[in-house]
């Protein structure tokens, strides 16, 4: 019989030490040249995740996990938008981006934040619009720069656009919570009890007129299995399984978008400049050497 080969101890080390001097050389063309609130954020905000990936893998919790690893993806948008896109983000930008992923997986879906803090998911996606109506903005501009699609648009069509893809982002995002609610039973379209309804509905207003009826002080009684135990939940008001929950989203996500969209409009007027805070540029050739 043939010895099988030993791997050797000394390659093995030196794969083990190029792929370390791998990361080193991209976190530290990552963060040369970038502002110092960009780094500490980039870097607090990664060793917290970490963290907690490793506890949430301690104590079995794998879908947390799992979390942790989606949110360090996201932290590396920033990034890939500088080398892959050839796009320059403002500090400003770079840094919400960053503490808006944390907030959302780590605080918001690990530690509760939206169960505990009533308005956290409401404060998220109006700052998701907020955040959209900028990169439309800046989609337009890059777009406006290349001379294949060179076009000319009033500052208001502008807007028009950067709030329509904002509110387009929103309704997307809307369709990926009840697809995972849906197929994967998660609970991402929070539901919510309600004490008062308004009704067509001819077993509550049985007049067929199609006058609405107010109903007031509401209790239900729900039966339903829950781990295999059949159950009864006595409660004062009905459940409502996400309808409201949407329609309240797409509504802050509305008036995010239309805040900077009349901040841009201003903006491409010369009537201000805190909108190109958080507009992303293409990258100029200076900037590429």
């Amino acid at each position: 019989m043939p010895k099988k080969k030993e791997k050797d101890p000394a390659k093995k080390s030196e794969k083990k030490s190029g792929f370390g001097r791998r990361m080193i050389k991209e976190f530290n063309s990552y963060v040369e040249g970038r502002p110092r609130k960009v780094v500490v954020t980039y870097i607090v905000l990664r060793v917290l995740v970490l963290l907690t990936l490793v506890h949430q893998a301690i104590i079995g919790n794998y879908y947390n996990a799992m979390l942790c690893v989606l949110t360090l993806l996201l932290f590396m948008i920033p990034a890939f938008a500088d080398r892959k896109l050839n796009v320059s983000l403002p500090s400003l930008l770079e840094v919400i981006i960053l503490l808006f992923a944390f907030s959302a997986e780590i605080l918001g879906e690990i530690q509760n934040f939206y169960g505990i803090i009533h308005s956290w998911d409401t404060m998220l996606h109006t700052l998701n619009g907020f955040m959209m109506a900028a990169i439309g903005f800046a989609l337009i501009d890059v777009l406006n720069n290349n001379p294949k699609f060179h076009f000319t648009a009033s500052p208001v069509f502008v807007g028009f656009v950067a709030f329509c893809f904002s509110m387009t982002v929103g309704v997307v995002w809307e369709f990926f919570e009840f697809f995972m609610e849906s197929f994967f039973r998660i609970d991402m379209q929070r539901d919510f009890i309600y004490n008062t309804i308004t009704t067509t509905n001819r077993v509550i207003n049985p007049s067929g007129d199609n006058s609405a009826v107010i109903v007031e002080n509401v209790r239900s009684a729900v039966t339903g299995t829950v781990n295999g135990v059949k159950q009864t939940f006595s409660y004062d008001g009905y459940l409502d399984i996400g309808i409201k929950d949407t329609m309240k989203d797409l509504m802050v996500n509305c008036l995010g978008a239309v805040v900077f969209s009349v901040l841009g409009v201003f903006y491409i007027k010369g009537r201000g400049r805190f909108a190109a805070k958080f507009m992303p540029t293409l990258k100029t050739d200076d900037e590429n050497n």
